[in-house]
């Protein structure tokens, strides 16, 4: 038999995938209009959380917040996302991912301007419970969204969508910065929310009307290298494996949450301390620490727009564990430089550290347990950002915000040790 004959009968041998020749399989049409349409979710996502950070010192001005009230203020975001997870975990495979994003981004963006509107520590914190409710639905439904495309893709694309928000925020972090001087911060919020109503309805309609293309079986041949090998390690797998394998299951998706929640401990800590650790301990102005989180966000947009080369060059596990570490580094140079461009050069490091953990860790969790496998994880992730808030805003006033801030070193060593537990079992 011919070469090509053969490629195309092994391509062709599962027939479990039920795709007729008229339909390309999934992976042949990569860019598909659900998944421009899920990434432009995850973009508005991110711009719309980007747009409250680089606000936050005008906000604690505003309600005369010292750094450990302010911080029990942003507790209420984090506890308004971790509380609504669980539920949107249900409410996913029960009405589907798709309906249940586009509810969520329309409820977040409904609730961004309302922060501007706060006049004390405890109006802030009641806005914020709305805030993070709205953003904890939505990662959780973009998420369990995305998982199932990567499983038709065949492909660790899951960076691809982070990618995505990160891109979000770095125009968020961008424009807000610009129009720092030239918009109040009722105005700025108020055009967030306008922005995120106008991308829900648009990539909503188009999500909504795209068909969900049936699962593709990975490939089981034992020739299968390189992406196909990197595409059914754990991101494609598929959420069936939760069904046959019960608490290995469960402990797995443990371990892969306590790796999220280490780096949204991060991640939540730069977008909630780095503009007010560049203000107040570097001495940067207002325009230039917004610059600063811009540029964190556009080092963790670059490492994620190339997660899924790396994923496969490297394997996920290292590629994980050279993050880790990577983040640590830079967080230990951002917390502790003098000078603004030596922290803001911290701060690059570590958005290139941190741009794949969380993605890679998510999506395996829901290769391996589905919706549920998603939730859990994000809500043990999102813990990070729970604790993280209250844990820097008291350290800071007990010890100063540098030091406060190497915390989040100690947090993406143990992120980059963790996926290595993970790969053993």
């Amino acid at each position: 038999m011919p070469l090509r004959n053969k490629i195309r009968s092994h391509r062709h041998a599962d027939p479990s995938s039920h795709q007729s020749r008229s339909t390309p399989p999934a992976a042949d049409r990569p860019w598909s209009p659900a998944r421009l349409a899920l990434t432009a979710f995850f973009a508005v996502d991110g711009f719309l959380f980007a747009a409250w950070v680089v606000r936050i010192p005008d906000v604690r001005s505003q309600v005369s917040a010292t750094h450990s009230a302010l911080g029990l203020a942003l507790l209420c975001l984090s506890v308004g996302a971790v509380l609504t997870m669980p539920l949107v975990g249900r409410l996913c495979l029960r009405y589907g991912s798709r309906p249940v994003t586009v509810g969520s981004l329309a409820l977040l963006s409904l609730a961004v301007p309302l922060p501007a509107h706060a006049h004390s520590v405890l109006s802030l914190g009641g806005v914020l419970l709305l805030f993070g409710a709205g953003y904890g639905g939505a990662n959780v439904a973009m998420n369990s969204a995305a998982v199932d495309l990567v499983a038709q893709l065949r492909r660790p694309v899951m960076p691809s969508f982070h990618a995505g928000y990160s891109l979000g925020g770095l125009l968020g972090a961008g424009f807000g910065g610009l129009l720092a001087d030239r918009l109040t911060t009722a105005w700025a919020l108020a055009l967030g929310g306008l922005l995120g109503l106008a991308v829900t309805v648009g990539s909503g309609v188009v999500l909504l009307r795209s068909p969900a293309a049936p699962m593709v079986a990975p490939e089981r041949s034992g020739g299968s290298t390189g992406a196909a090998e990197a595409a059914t390690d754990s991101t494609a797998a598929g959420p069936t494996a939760a069904a046959t394998t019960g608490a290995p299951v469960r402990l797995l998706v443990l371990l892969l949450g306590l790796t999220a929640l280490c780096t949204a401990y991060g991640e939540g800590a730069i977008a909630d301390w780095t503009t007010l650790h560049l203000t107040d301990d570097v001495h940067a102005s207002a325009g230039t620490a917004a610059a600063g989180y811009a540029a964190y966000a556009f080092a963790m947009t670059s490492g994620r727009v190339g997660g899924t080369w790396l994923s496969i060059r490297l394997g996920q596990n290292r590629l994980m564990l050279l993050g880790g570490l990577t983040a640590a580094a830079g967080m230990l140079l951002a917390a502790l430089a003098p000078s603004v461009p030596a922290a803001i050069g911290g701060f690059v490091l570590v958005g290139l550290g941190l741009a794949n953990l969380f993605p890679l860790a998510i999506a395996r969790a829901g290769a391996t347990g589905g919706p549920q496998g998603v939730a859990l994880a994000s809500t043990l992730g999102y813990g990070g950002m729970l604790i993280g808030p209250v844990v820097i805003g008291f350290l800071a006033d007990a010890v100063g915000l540098p030091l406060a801030l190497t915390t989040v070193a100690v947090a993406a060593t143990a992120a980059a040790l963790l996926p290595l537990t993970v790969g053993r079992r």
